[in-house]
């Protein structure tokens, strides 16, 4: 009596084998249009930046009779005026003051009080975290009459200390909002281990805490620099002496001053926002990489 052989019928195939190959086939068709719109993107965010930064090399008949044309001779006595001018590097040296002391202040204020949020159990936290996320919808155009009497009654008008504490204190909610998630992501094992091994609660800060939430503290870092070198409206309201202005403020007054010259304008404005557009594309990755790791945490 011979064995009959059973033959299994053969396996379909893969239906998700056949997805992920449709998927990979969509993504492929839909890369050109997708570069295309992402390329659009990018070139209405920086036309304006290219378009001045090319208007300081430029002259005024030909910024008068073309506006949007390239310069048929390039005129670099444009920005060796600028930089030959001594405001300009005085302006330049009050907003670099304002915007380290600013991001230092923040940095240093804003991971202190994350930690004690994050980390400490007490009445009030809660209520405390939800006061700095109300701070997110409380701008500084509502609060610039108060904050220019306070400013007044401590004798910081005309000074740079005058902006630099109440940048440091408008900044602060932003800090806390993204500092809080990576704190708070620390595991307790970590905390118990180096109180095993004798370290303090400053010590587990100091060694473990701030290397833990360096991408954070670098987001919120490049965050407060760059909204301080770009700050108007509190420098415009504090500081009154061209000498103590601010590079925001000294292109305001150069524009009035050279309102003829717009070539020079130009050239001014484009030194001016030179050095924050540096800093920003330079750490871009790591602003995303914090507020990725904020998110998660």
């Amino acid at each position: 009596m011979s064995a009959s052989v059973t033959t299994a019928p053969p396996l379909p195939a893969s239906r998700p084998a056949r997805t992920k190959k449709h998927k990979e086939t969509r993504l492929h068709r839909s890369g050109p249009m997708t570069y295309l719109v992402a390329f659009l993107f990018v070139m209405i965010c920086i036309g304006p930046v290219l378009y001045i930064i090319i208007g300081g090399f430029r002259s005024n008949s030909e910024i008068t009779t073309d506006p949007s044309g390239f310069p048929k001779t390039w005129h670099w006595e444009n920005y060796s005026s600028v930089l030959e001018n001594e405001i300009f590097w005085r302006q330049m040296g009050n907003s670099t003051i304002s915007a380290v002391a600013t991001t230092v202040g923040v940095v240093i204020l804003g991971v202190m009080a994350s930690y004690v949020i994050a980390r400490y159990k007490f009445r009030g936290a809660t209520a405390m975290y939800s006061l700095f996320a109300a701070g997110l919808m409380f701008p500084m155009t509502v609060a610039i009459t108060p904050l220019y009497i306070l400013v007044r009654s401590l004798g910081l008008m005309d000074t740079l200390a005058g902006i630099i504490l109440p940048q440091i204190a408008f900044a602060l909610p932003t800090t806390i909002i993204i500092l809080v998630p990576f704190l708070r992501a620390i595991p307790n094992e970590l905390e118990e281990a180096a109180a095993i091994d004798g370290a303090g609660r400053l010590g587990f800060f100091f060694r473990m805490v701030v290397p833990l939430s360096l991408p954070g503290v670098v987001t919120v870092g490049i965050l407060a620099f760059v909204a301080a070198w770009n700050s108007y409206m509190l420098p415009l309201f504090i500081l009154s002496n061209e000498m103590s202005y601010t590079l925001p403020l000294g292109v305001q007054s150069f524009a009035s001053q050279y309102a003829v010259d717009t070539a020079r304008v130009l050239a001014f404005t484009s030194l001016s926002m030179i050095p924050a557009l540096i800093f920003f594309s330079l750490f871009e990755r790591r602003i995303v990489g914090g507020l990725t790791g904020a998110v998660k945490g």
